[in-house]
């Protein structure tokens, strides 16, 4: 396969690309920062305003710029320059991202998902649909760089907003700018694709400015066989590339895992990266009030990807500090939209079977649910927004001295409960994680730092760390090292304040930690390419994109 020849925009030589044709390819662009003398060796004298200005004044105009627009348009704002100038749009991020993440990510990324169709400027990673059945792997070739990375999504639960469809694009692009700016994998790498398989959003299919395929979602062996074909192609075109699977609705994303994870290198974030921020969420909330995990009761609001894969993981680390599989699994319980999973319940689906247990009399409502297997911990993934009322609260600050409450689910407008609620209605008593961003709360003369269990403190470092050890396969081991790395991250000063997840600021010394945490796993289990090096911190450090002209 021949791909064009990639050049540094530092190159002075005659091969390297000119004039308009660096300008437009955001790779290489450097925009006002181009030297004098590149400008005369480039062919970009004249093509640009004379004043040179250092990156430092680039960043520092992109964010007086950004700071005076409203809100719904920063978003916009933001992809025009990472569409522009890659390398200034990381430094942006990498200096500033407590502010840039929520903006980038959650919560502007579901808005930005939703008003897709509106807001598209330029093409991002690649749409292939159903329609290119049979074709997928010449399509692929039409990618220009060789992929190492591919966050891939169909678009049917996007966030908690649903079938999105196609314009779920939003997510793998997010994804992959936190990839490089909090692990610093290499931008030239990461490859987001779209699989539109159709909607069945009926505002969507009726939607003029739609861009997706206006027809009903590819169901059943058509789908599974559409599926395999891009997963052949992708591992062919690409060989060793890492795949996360992203926003799948339950049925497919629990099958998709399933199926490919003993066969090739592929996560599902959803499942395997919510899991290990929780669980190290949770190590974090027990240094605080000195319980061990083994002795905890978990009750969950939601029973799909998120808090099955949270309990899954959960129940392995309680069996590695001495309970049993059946003692752990009876720690952990489900709530989902019919009320308590339990064992005499019918038509439940696989991936709640192993947590419906038995004796247990349905129950139709969380706070009775509460109230009534008295848990320690409550985490909210249904995205079902306010579902931890100030009586759920209450209830659980009367069962606990520290109750630890998550409320997980993303965007702002689908958390279960807003940090101040948290804090409020349990006396300042929560050990309180959150999935989207909430300012300092100030209570009875204290001010608690809430701080997100938000995924891209796990799955970028994951990824880094497969990557530099070219593991043939990601297993939920990896994941475990990593929920207690992260946790390891987590200072008494972070505890003080109320905070159980390090400063974000921190990311990238994180990403650094998880991902020679992983590769650790991966040498050790015999999945990496090659032996261990002598130092494999260094291995992962030496692989990471700075971005810098």
């Amino acid at each position: 396969m021949n791909r064009p020849a990639r050049v540094s925009a530092h190159s002075t030589s005659s091969d390297s690309v000119h004039g308009m044709a660096l300008l437009r390819d955001p790779l290489l662009n450097k925009g006002t920062a181009f030297s004098a003398q590149e400008r005369d060796d480039l062919g970009l004298r004249g093509l640009l305003p004379p004043c040179v200005l250092t990156m430092e004044t680039q960043v520092e105009r992109v964010l007086v710029n950004l700071r005076t627009l409203p809100t719904d348009l920063e978003d916009v704002a933001l992809n025009a320059l990472h569409d522009r100038n890659e390398a200034l749009f990381f430094r942006v991020v990498v200096d500033n991202i407590d502010e840039i993440q929520p903006i980038i990510y959650t919560p502007t990324v579901g808005l930005a998902c939703q008003k897709y169709g509106l807001i598209f400027q330029r093409p991002r990673g690649m749409f292939i649909s159903s329609r290119d059945r049979g074709q997928i792997a010449e399509i692929l070739k039409n990618w220009p760089y060789p992929a190492k990375l591919i966050v891939v999504t169909d678009g049917e639960r996007i966030l908690g907003l649903g079938d999105l469809g196609a314009n779920g694009m939003g997510i793998p692009v997010g994804k992959l700018s936190l990839y490089s700016a909090c692990a610093g994998v290499h931008p030239e790498t990461c490859l987001p694709i779209v699989l539109d398989v159709g909607t069945n959003n009926e505002e969507l299919l009726k939607d003029p400015y739609y861009l997706g395929l206006r027809e009903r979602r590819l169901t059943g062996e058509a789908y599974d066989s559409f599926v395999d074909e891009f997963m052949v192609a992708a591992r062919k075109t690409f060989p060793g590339v890492l795949i996360q699977f992203e926003d799948f609705a339950n049925h497919s994303a629990f099958k998709l895992l399933h199926k490919y994870r003993d066969e090739a290198c592929v996560f599902n974030d959803d499942i395997q990266g919510t899991a290990a921020v929780a669980l190290a969420g949770l190590f974090s909330a027990l240094r605080v009030n000195g319980g061990k995990l083994k002795d905890q009761r978990i009750l969950f609001l939601g029973a799909g990807e998120a808090a099955t894969g949270i309990a899954d993981l959960v129940t392995s680390a309680m069996m590695a500090e001495g309970a049993s599989e059946a003692e752990a699994l009876r720690r952990n319980w489900l709530v989902d939209s019919r009320g308590l999973v339990v064992g005499a319940r019918q038509g439940l689906s696989g991936h709640k079977l192993r947590y419906a247990h038995a004796g247990q009399a349905p129950i139709a409502d969380f706070l009775t649910a509460i109230r009534t297997l008295k848990p320690t911990a409550i985490i909210g993934v249904a995205a079902v927004g306010g579902a931890f009322t100030p009586d759920v609260l209450k209830a659980m600050a009367e069962l606990n001295e520290q109750p630890i409450v998550f409320a997980l689910s993303n965007p702002t407008s689908k958390a279960e409960c807003s940090a101040e609620d948290a804090y409020r209605y349990t006396g300042g008593r929560a050990l309180f994680a959150c999935g989207s961003p909430y300012d300092p709360v100030k209570l009875n003369g204290r001010t608690f730092v809430p701080r997100q269990g938000n995924n891209s403190y796990i799955f970028p470092g994951v990824g880094l760390g497969v990557i530099a050890s070219r593991s043939r396969l990601v297993t939920d081991e990896m994941f475990m090292a990593a929920a207690h790395t992260l946790a390891d991250c987590v200072g008494k000063d972070d505890l003080a304040q109320g905070s159980l997840y390090p400063a974000l600021p921190r990311i990238r010394e994180v990403s650094v930690r998880i991902a020679a945490a992983v590769a650790d796993v991966a040498f050790q289990r015999g999945l990496a390419d090659g032996p261990a090096p002598n130092d494999v911190k260094g291995l992962v450090q030496s692989q990471m994109y700075e971005p810098q002209y």
